[in-house]
């Protein structure tokens, strides 16, 4: 449990951090410096996502029938739309962007997904740690580049890493580890380059109507193991 209270508290410590700077007084060429700085990194690791988990990947069409159903279930829930109006009310659309953006880049991949299923299983704590450093950083640029609103974020992260702890210790040591990973942190890496083309105003892409791909890869497992399928 050390590893989630390391992540949380690098969270909320950062972002507190960010904001006190943010707080101070950024000029808007600062800010959009920043914005440009958030949204090259965010390219980065979607990029690096993509490329190291593709030629892992054991089902090489997964990943399209996850985006695109995710995108056709986004779309008709219309989640990018409520999201944006409920946080438009604190912070704009800028906001509502930036948390869908630094949830994805903390959530996604290796440290924060197998990095719980270590601690459940073998009481290793180095991956969250490790984490939980990466954090303390990514939370400190986005608090001050978006302000108190980023608080969203730590809950979010703690809910998924705890998710997973949960699941790995008491319900399926196997599920979160190998090809799982793999498939999740594919579709992630796609959407966090969405989030990316977002940030550098490349294009505006809703990508919180996409974020149901993430669960079809977990949807598509669940189904092989109960039948064996596949």
């Amino acid at each position: 449990m050390i590893g989630l209270a390391a992540n949380l508290a690098g969270a909320v410590i950062g972002t507190v951090i960010g904001c006190l700077f943010k707080k101070r007084g950024i000029s808007k060429r600062y800010e959009n410096a920043l914005y440009v700085a958030v949204g090259l990194a965010a390219l980065g690791i979607g990029i690096e996502n993509v490329t190291e988990n593709l030629p892992k990947s054991h089902y090489p069409v997964l990943f399209i029938i996850s985006l695109v159903v995710g995108a056709l279930i986004g779309t008709w829930l219309n989640l990018d739309k409520h999201f944006t109006n409920l946080i438009s009310k604190f912070g704009g659309s800028k906001l509502a962007s930036a948390i869908v953006s630094e949830t994805l880049l903390l959530c996604i991949g290796a440290l924060s997904m197998v990095g719980p299923v270590m601690a459940a299983i073998k009481n290793d704590n180095t991956m969250l740690l490790t984490a939980a450093a990466l954090v303390f950083v990514c939370s400190i640029i986005f608090g001050a580049g978006f302000g108190w609103g980023m608080l969203t974020v730590p809950p979010i992260l703690l809910a998924w890493q705890g998710g997973i702890y949960l699941i790995a210790k008491y319900l399926s040591v196997d599920f979160f580890t190998g090809p799982v990973v793999v498939e999740i942190s594919l579709v992630g890496g796609f959407l966090v380059i969405a989030t990316a083309f977002s940030l550098l105003k490349i294009k505006d892409i809703k990508t919180l109507d996409l974020l149901p791909a993430l669960f079809i890869p977990v949807i598509f497992f669940i189904i092989k193991n109960l039948t064996g399928w596949f």
